[in-house]
C-alpha cells in the first residue's frame, strides 16, 4: 500500500497530539513519512513514542510552537477557541482540520471496518487489529487506548483493511463511510452534546447511513437500544444487516460462554456452523465484542474459523480490566468504566474471576455533565462491589457545574445499601485500601480519569505491610 498523506496533511501540526485519538492519527502520518509536529499539555508515554517517530512535540500551547510552513492544524471537539495555537492558525489563515475529518482522510482507499457504540469500542477495535495482524494481514488502525505500550494505539499497515475507532460523543464518526461498521450498543452519554435518545438514534441513523453501498451492519441482537436501531435501518437499500448476541433470532448467535478465571470459552453459530474459541479477558460483555469482531472480519471476507482462533491471541488493551499487579495477596486491576452499564459489566465480570475474595473499588466519576445526569445509575453500579472509594468529579474538558459533586454517587449507592466511602483526593487512596484489603481481594480502580494512576500507589503502599491480615 502506497505511503500517502490526505490533501494538505504532509505538514500537520496537532493540538493535544498525546490523546488517544490525536495520537493514533498522528502516528500514522509519522509512519507515512510525513513531518509532524504537535503540542500537549505534558510530557508521556505516549509523546515520547511520537518523538521516536520523528515528530515534533511541544510541552504546553503557544502560538510560537505553530511551524511557519505547517499545512494544517489538526483539532479535537476538546481544543477550546482560545487556544494560543488555533488562534495563530487563524491569523496566518492555516487550513484547520477536525480530528475526525483527518482520520476519514486515511482510510481512503482502504477497506474500512469502524467499530461504534456507546461503549465497547476500544476494546472491539484492539480485538479486530491484534486478530488480523496475528493473521499476518497487517491492518492499519486507529484505536482509543494502547495494546502493548505507550504509542502503540496506531498503525500503518501494508494490508488493504484499516480497523478504527468510531466516537460518537461529538458526532464524528459521521465522517466516516466505512465498508464494515459494527454497532455494540445505543445508550444515552455525552450529555454535552446529546439532550435525549432521540438524537442519539438520530446519529447513529445517520452513521449507518454512511456504510458504503453494498456494505454491512454488524449490530447486537440484545441490547435494547441496538435493536430499535436496527428496527430504523434495516430497511436500508443497498445494506447488510448482521445481527449477534444470545437471541434466538440472531445471525450470529451465542450459544454458550463459559467462564474459566481470567478467561472466558465462547461457542457460536454462525452460517450452520458452530465455532469455540478463547476470549483472554474476563467478563461476558467482552465475549460479546470478541463476537461482534468475528461477526465483523468475516463480513470483509475473512476466514471464520482462523478468526475465531486469532481472536484468542487478543490479551487485553490497557485500562480494560488490565492487571496492575498483586501484593500481599491482593489484585489490583484498572478498569476505564464510566458509564453506568460499562461499571456494571466489570463488577459482574470482577465478581466471577474473584468469587473467594471481595470486590473492592476506586471510584472517580467522570465529567460534571455525566454525574448530573447518571450519578443514580452510577451509585447503583456500585452496589455490586463488597466497598468502595470514590473520588471527587474528574472534570476533564468541562466547567463546574453547581451543586453536581461525587455526593451524588455515593448518596445514590446509600439507597442500595451499598458500603462507600467519599475520599477528598488521590493522595489519601492507598492508606485507605491498605485499611480495608486483605489477601484474595480484588481491588478495581475506576474511572476514565487519573484515577488509574493510584493502581501503582496502592500496591506500593501494600508491599510496605497495609492490609488487614
Amino acid at each position: 500500500m502506497a505511503a500517502a498523506a490526505p490533501s494538505g496533511m504532509d505538514k500537520p501540526h496537532f493540538i493535544g497530539i498525546g490523546g488517544a485519538g490525536m495520537s493514533g492519527i498522528a502516528t500514522i502520518l509519522a509512519q507515512r513519512g510525513m513531518r509532524v509536529s504537535g503540542s500537549d499539555a505534558k510530557e508521556s508515554g505516549t509523546v515520547a513514542a511520537l518523538r521516536e517517530l520523528g515528530a515534533t512535540v511541544h510541552v504546553g500551547h503557544a502560538a510560537g510552537h505553530l511551524a511557519p510552513d505547517a499545512s494544517c492544524v489538526v483539532v479535537s471537539s476538546a481544543i477550546r477557541s482560545d487556544n494560543p495555537e488555533l488562534a495563530a492558525a487563524a491569523q496566518r489563515g492555516i487550513p484547520v482540520v477536525h480530528r475526525s475529518d483527518a482520520l476519514a482522510g486515511l482510510m481512503t482507499g482502504l477497506r474500512t471496518i469502524a467499530v461504534a457504540g456507546t461503549h465497547g469500542k476500544t476494546t472491539t477495535t484492539s480485538m479486530l487489529a491484534v486478530s488480523l495482524r496475528s493473521l499476518g494481514l497487517d491492518p492499519s488502525y486507529a484505536i482509543g487506548g494502547d495494546l502493548d505500550g505507550p504509542g502503540s494505539n496506531a498503525h500503518h499497515g501494508s494490508g488493504e483493511i484499516f480497523v478504527a475507532e468510531a466516537d460518537e460523543s461529538d458526532r464524528s464518526f459521521h465522517a466516516y463511510s466505512p465498508e464494515v461498521a459494527i454497532v455494540l450498543n445505543v445508550e444515552l452519554d455525552h450529555h454535552a452534546n446529546y439532550a435525549s435518545m432521540d438524537e442519539i438514534y438520530a446519529s447513529f441513523e445517520t452513521f449507518a447511513a454512511k456504510i458504503r453501498p453494498g456494505g454491512t451492519l454488524v449490530i447486537s441482537a440484545d441490547h435494547d437500544g441496538a435493536r430499535e436501531l436496527t428496527r430504523r435501518v434495516r430497511d436500508a437499500a443497498n445494506l447488510t444487516v448482521v445481527t449477534y448476541g444470545e437471541s434466538p433470532h440472531a445471525d450470529v448467535r451465542i450459544l454458550d460462554v463459559t467462564a474459566h478465571g481470567l478467561t472466558s470459552e465462547v461457542t457460536v453459530r454462525l452460517a450452520g456452523q458452530e465455532l469455540t474459541f478463547t476470549v483472554s479477558v474476563p467478563g461476558r460483555h467482552y465475549a460479546h465484542n470478541a463476537v461482534a469482531a468475528l461477526a465483523a472480519g468475516v463480513a470483509a471476507d475473512v476466514p471464520a474459523a482462523a478468526l475465531a482462533t486469532a481472536l484468542g491471541t487478543y490479551t487485553g488493551v490497557g485500562r480494560r480490566l488490565q492487571l496492575v499487579g498483586e501484593q500481599a495477596g491482593v489484585q489490583v486491576i484498572d478498569s476505564y468504566a464510566h458509564h453506568p452499564s460499562e461499571m456494571t459489566a466489570d463488577l459482574e465480570a470482577m465478581r466471577a474471576a474473584a468469587p473467594a475474595g471481595r470486590v473492592l473499588v476506586v471510584f472517580q466519576p467522570h465529567l460534571f455533565s455525566r454525574t448530573q445526569e447518571l450519578g443514580a445509575e452510577m451509585g447503583a453500579a456500585l452496589a455490586l462491589a463488597d466497598a468502595a472509594l470514590v473520588l471527587p468529579v474528574y472534570p476533564a474538558r468541562e466547567d463546574p457545574i453547581p451543586g453536581v459533586t461525587s455526593a451524588l454517587v455515593t448518596d445514590a449507592a446509600r439507597t442500595h445499601r451499598a458500603d462507600v466511602t467519599p475520599v477528598a483526593g488521590m493522595a489519601a487512596v492507598p492508606d485507605a485500601v491498605a485499611g480495608m484489603a486483605r489477601p484474595g481481594d480484588l481491588v478495581l480502580t475506576m474511572g476514565a480519569g487519573d484515577v488509574t494512576e493510584a493502581g501503582p500507589k496502592i500496591l506500593a503502599r501494600l508491599g510496605e505491610g497495609g492490609g488487614e491480615h
